[in-house]
């Protein structure tokens, strides 16, 4: 999560701060990968670089980026018009010191919200992976590769299977929890 989220901060940002043909190029990278949909690009991406864990996380990265950067495009959008910008451009602050001082850390809890349920789609998305024989490769240890293995056993050791899932249903209503609790305390600073 933490390499898309860069990514997309990042152009999203520049998008939103630049205008003009930046924002227009970087709106129409985002509606070409945002056409596809995620779990194909991300099996075909794996699929050219061939299976392991550095090729999940390069295709995680090139498939995910792109809804971080449409958050941070909008909430600078709407963070550019707000009172305390135009008081600081009156003011005559440098572009710079706006964007470092004002724009860039109001738009961290919209951010941070979006990417704690990202956290629980890219596990389902390693997990699934793992299950194909895409991601993490036997004999690292991985929810995923635990289930592929274990499903030829299921009738006589129903654990091998039922605790790995049990564990990724676990993690991800908790990071979902985690994630909602989170968002109201950020949007009770506001």
């Amino acid at each position: 999560v933490v390499l898309p989220r860069g990514v997309g901060r990042l152009l999203g940002s520049l998008a939103g701060l630049l205008g003009g043909g930046a924002e227009t190029v970087v709106r129409r990278v985002v509606d070409v990968f945002t056409a596809f949909p995620f779990l194909v690009m991300v099996i075909a991406i794996i699929a050219i670089l061939g299976p392991g864990l550095t090729s999940m996380y390069v295709a995680l990265t090139l498939a995910g980026w792109s809804a971080y950067a449409r958050i941070a495009r909008g909430e600078i959008l709407v963070i550019k018009k707000a009172e305390y910008v135009q008081a600081a451009r009156a003011l005559g602050f440098s572009n710079l010191r706006i964007m470092f001082r004002h724009i860039l850390p109001n738009i961290v809890t919209p951010a941070i919200i979006f990417a704690m349920s990202d956290i629980v789609l890219v596990i389902l998305s390693t997990t699934s992976l793992s299950f194909l024989g895409l991601g993490v490769q036997p004999p690292t240890p991985e929810w995923g590769s635990m289930i592929a293995e274990g499903r030829p056993f299921i009738m006589t050791a129903w654990w091998l299977v039922t605790l790995p899932g049990m564990a990724i249903v676990l993690v991800g209503l908790g990071l979902s929890l985690l994630g909602d609790g989170l968002a109201d305390v950020l949007r009770t600073e506001e």
